[in-house]
């Protein structure tokens, strides 16, 4: 294969992290063209200099002297700002971008590149939550290949390359049920942020393992599968699988499952992503099927996470209510982090905020902003409403 000159968005997450740490495996494809942070500067400079990026777009204008000062002597060009994300992302030096920002930030510089006829590899799952419909649109009409990142997404696609076109009769995400599968209702409703953020099998950033402690990542995931595999809502099921090494699987009319399976790294769905349709080598953990012992699976229980059944409800509804549920779960999982609400407000304020919301049946890019400004402003009066 050729070598493939790569913009990683949010290259100082855990996504950004790991992307960087392929690259560092496969010099000789890869090259880092653009990296993006959002308040990270100094690491930023770090990866920059190891990397030796064309350019770095430090988001928080506040600290752009600093990155500036230690890069443009290295001959790196500095800007700041999403606006620079969004020009720079469209640049012709540029083949790959890695959507790893968090949250609904992620949507505006997609989009661009997206309108650039760039391959995405996509890690920002609430851009197809909030505008699935608008960003695949796009795709098609700019031939923009979108490639998923997610390890379950990226799952179902590696299974859908041994299907020859046969249609999915239903699509099984797994999850593993994060750190408060066995706990009782009573017990998760006492759990603290540091109990929360305690996953047992994945290390991600806060605001994802978050998601995973209430399942609404998986909720997230749900609606993102509905547009990136063109498959309806109710030919999505959700499987608990604990060990995490099934990452989701494919079933056919004919009761065939095909699975793809791996021990948890994300490092595996960012490569296939960076160099797909070829598999490369990686330093990893490799499978050892005599030492797995047993794989279990069970259904999740909806009544102590029922951050399932709004994002089902949401998806059902459709229009602009994924992306208000969006919304509301980023500000409610944020006053939770910061200790100002308890584990069950977060999904109590997602409702409330899907209850309180204008509907549109058929959002436009405008309207999906204008959404998620009215429900963060929505959610942050309940939060205070609500603040323990």
């Amino acid at each position: 294969m050729e070598k493939r000159r790569i913009a990683i968005l949010g290259s100082t997450g855990s996504i950004g992290r790991q992307a960087l740490d392929v690259i560092r495996q496969h010099r000789d494809l890869f090259e880092v063209e653009l990296l993006t942070a959002n308040n990270s500067s100094g690491l930023l400079i770090s990866q920059a200099l190891e990397f030796n990026a064309n350019a770095v777009v430090i988001c928080n204008e506040d600290k752009y002297n600093e990155v500036a000062e230690a890069l443009q002597p290295q001959y790196i060009k500095v800007f700041s700002g999403m606006q620079s994300v969004c020009d720079l992302v469209t640049g012709d030096n540029i083949d790959i971008v890695l959507t790893s920002m968090v949250g609904f930030s992620g949507l505006e510089s997609t989009i661009a590149a997206v309108k650039a006829g760039k391959t995405i590899a996509l890690a920002n799952k609430e851009t197809l939550v909030a505008a699935g419909h608008i960003v695949m649109a796009l795709a098609k009409e700019f031939n923009a290949h979108i490639l998923p990142v997610d390890s379950e997404h990226s799952a179902i696609f590696q299974c859908l390359m041994g299907s020859a076109g046969a249609p999915i009769e239903k699509i099984h995400l797994t999850a593993s049920g994060g750190p408060f599968r066995t706990w009782t209702k009573e017990e998760i409703s006492k759990a603290t942020k540091a109990q929360a953020l305690n996953h047992p099998n994945w290390s991600m950033g806060s605001k994802i393992t978050i998601d995973s402690a209430t399942m609404m990542n998986k909720g997230l995931e749900i609606i993102e599968a509905r547009w990136l595999f063109d498959t309806e809502g109710d030919r999505i099921n959700v499987v608990v699988h604990p060990e995490s090494i099934i990452h989701s699987m494919i079933e056919y009319a004919d009761g065939s499952v095909i699975a793809q399976m791996g021990h948890p790294d994300m490092r595996e769905a960012i490569q296939f992503a960076f160099s797909f349709p070829f598999r490369l080598p990686l330093d990893n953990r490799k499978l050892n099927f005599s030492e797995l012992g047993n794989l279990s699976f069970h259904a999740p229980d909806p009544e102590k996470f029922p951050a399932l059944v709004l994002a089902y409800d949401a998806l059902r509804k459709g229009g602009n209510m994924p992306c208000v549920m969006n919304a509301a779960n980023e500000a409610a999982v944020a006053a939770f982090l910061q200790e100002k609400i308890g584990f069950y407000d977060i999904t109590g304020i997602v409702e409330e905020c899907l209850n309180g919301a204008d509907f549109v049946a058929d959002p436009d890019l405008d309207t999906i902003f204008g959404t998620n400004t009215r429900t963060l402003a929505m959610a942050a009066d309940i939060i205070r409403n609500r603040s323990i």
